[in-house]
């Protein structure tokens, strides 16, 4: 792609299905390095990335050729079938449907990986839909709360 020049910086949310508590911290590290690999594999940078027990925060170096919809489709895809293959839970693993995918200048990604990063200190404090809303609050991002994630 020759004089092609990008700075494209997206933070990707998405939730276990049904909200359920799968992720056990004996499962998050190697699901993180997994996550990385799918991101990776998609000419893209994994900056930061935690996986709460409900839900997943990732903050990328997206390749100008890869959509953010593939992007999150792929790792929600891989990652769901990379769990179950593994049999670490009872049951059929998922992602929820959806995701929220934002945009950071280069000026904020040291700021948004470590409040990835910090993510078990700030879910002592906040839930996730408090968190999630006053993202969408706070970029301005219009919504319906009919199409948000189940709150369980």
């Amino acid at each position: 792609m020759a004089n092609t020049y990008t700075q494209i910086y997206v933070q990707i949310i998405f939730a276990v299905q049904g909200r359920e508590n799968l992720i056990h911290e004996n499962l998050r590290d190697e699901l993180e390095k997994y996550i990385c690999g799918i991101i990776t594999n998609n000419k893209s940078k994994p900056l930061a990335i935690y996986s709460n027990p409900d839900h997943t925060h990732i903050l990328i170096g997206l390749h100008p050729t890869i959509s953010v919809a593939t992007m999150a489709g792929d790792i929600k895809a891989s990652s769901s079938k990379w769990i179950n293959e593994k049999k670490v839970i009872l049951g059929k693993f998922n992602w929820q449907d959806g995701y929220g995918a934002f945009t950071y200048s280069k000026s904020q990604i040291n700021d948004v990986a470590k409040y990835i990063l910090n993510q078990p200190e700030h879910h002592k404090r906040t839930t996730f839909r408090e968190e999630y809303l006053s993202t969408l609050q706070k970029l301005e991002i219009d919504f319906n709360e009919v199409y948000l994630f189940d709150w369980i």
